[in-house]
């Protein structure tokens, strides 16, 4: 995983069995199309965070994740669900954030809709 254009510490925080989830506002970066999803789920491998050459000069920090089969899952069918979405009328802030944590029953949530391997994930 890759997170926050790179950083290194937003992945030192992450620990090895943590879940991860990623979400994509667009099919590709920087797009204009909604694809609003959660798109793809896994655990955390232990290890440190290493670094990366993508070419061009840009070396980035990765961990790696051992991800689930799942498929993807838009968000606005659980808006009212998630606990870590405030106010369902501005939930897209949240994720302006990048990388933050949210708790295991929303995890739960977005594994059942994502139809993940919930005992791969350890839920």
């Amino acid at each position: 995983m890759q997170v926050c254009h790179g950083k290194r510490a937003p992945l030192a925080r992450i620990g090895g069995g943590d879940r991860v989830v990623y979400y994509a506002p667009a099919t590709v970066m920087r797009g204009s199309d909604r694809l609003q999803s959660f798109v793809s789920i896994g655990v955390v491998e232990h290890g440190e965070p290493y670094s990366f050459d993508m070419g061009d000069g840009f070396v980035p920090w990765r961990r790696d994740v051992h991800y689930v089969q799942a498929q993807e899952a838009p968000i606005r069918s659980l808006l009212t669900q998630l606990d870590f979405i405030e106010d369902p009328a501005h939930w897209g802030y949240k994720f302006r954030f990048g990388l933050f944590s949210i708790g295991h029953a929303d995890m739960r949530r977005i594994a059942l809709a994502m139809r993940a391997d919930l005992a791969a994930l350890g839920l």
